[in-house]
């Protein structure tokens, strides 16, 4: 998947998948995770967010399971 750059002091970059509604996202420790059911609107939002890393450790992180990449 591809990632991109994003202006925050927790996330490095984002990524989103439509077709499989897969969020994945970089942390600044160089971390990956994925998390499933994150549709096109829900990854518009994060974006649009005044602050990225706020709004993904609230709408995503906390409520939904993210699993790790190696």
């Amino acid at each position: 998947m591809i990632r991109f750059p994003v202006e925050s002091s927790s996330l490095d970059s984002v990524g989103h998948d439509a077709a499989s509604n897969t969020l994945e996202v970089e942390f600044k420790n160089g971390s990956v995770y994925q998390y499933d059911n994150v549709d096109a609107e829900e990854h518009k939002s994060l974006l649009a967010a005044e602050s990225i890393g706020s709004h993904f450790h609230t709408n995503i992180r906390s409520k939904k399971l993210g699993r790790r990449l190696e």
